[in-house]
């Protein structure tokens, strides 16, 4: 009985010895894609297996089926996205890979928690490094939006006492260009009046 070490060193020998497995003729038209397709031609040497050829997909490139869709240290790989996803499962079996699309936040705290249960991280080297940066990070950005909001605070203060000597001195001058007006107009009135007699 093979034990999953053996296996998985059988399949590392195994992979290294697959060819890349290209589509027939992709070096002859550009439209082709390299990825593979099935050569279907009546007289295609690919398909026949003549020598000289590429090699067409076989069975015999495939890996053992015990250690299939098994991450190399023999963990089974499961996508976390959420906390919710840490639930039932074991740290013997299954190794965590955290999702990409998650925010740096989502990250720590599912890092954290996976700590707590004893579970490996697969995708992430070193998490408490990782925990410890982000963090510096997150911190660092806090204080920069803080000392933003501190300078726009002070900005609009200055702002708004310039405003209101500003409109002292306009009221002030309303109040005194009315006065001069009304001055103005009393004189004209008395001289009329004075015209009228």
């Amino acid at each position: 009985m093979t034990t999953i070490k053996e296996l998985l060193e059988l399949r590392k020998q195994i992979k290294n010895k697959k060819p890349n497995f290209i589509r027939q003729d992709t070096h002859k038209k550009k439209r082709l894609s390299r990825t593979w397709r099935k050569p279907k031609g009546l007289h295609s040497k690919l398909r026949l297996k003549h020598r000289g050829r590429a090699k067409p997909i076989s069975q015999g490139y495939r890996s053992p089926k015990k250690v299939k869709h098994l991450h190399k240290n023999g963990l089974q790989e499961c996508i976390i996205r959420s906390i919710n996803d840490l639930r039932g499962l074991d740290n013997k079996k299954s190794g965590l890979i955290i999702s990409s699309a998650l925010g740096n936040k989502k990250k720590i705290i599912i890092l954290k928690k996976a700590k707590e249960l004893g579970l490996n991280v697969l995708n992430i080297k070193g998490p408490d490094e990782y925990i410890k940066n982000v963090e510096d990070k997150i911190n660092l950005r806090k204080k920069i939006k803080e000392e933003e909001k501190a300078k726009l605070k002070e900005t609009k203060k200055d702002e708004k006492g310039i405003d209101k000597e500003n409109k002292k001195e306009n009221v002030a001058e309303k109040v005194s260009n009315e006065q001069e007006k009304d001055i103005e107009k009393k004189e004209k009135d008395k001289t009329l009046i004075k015209k009228e007699k």
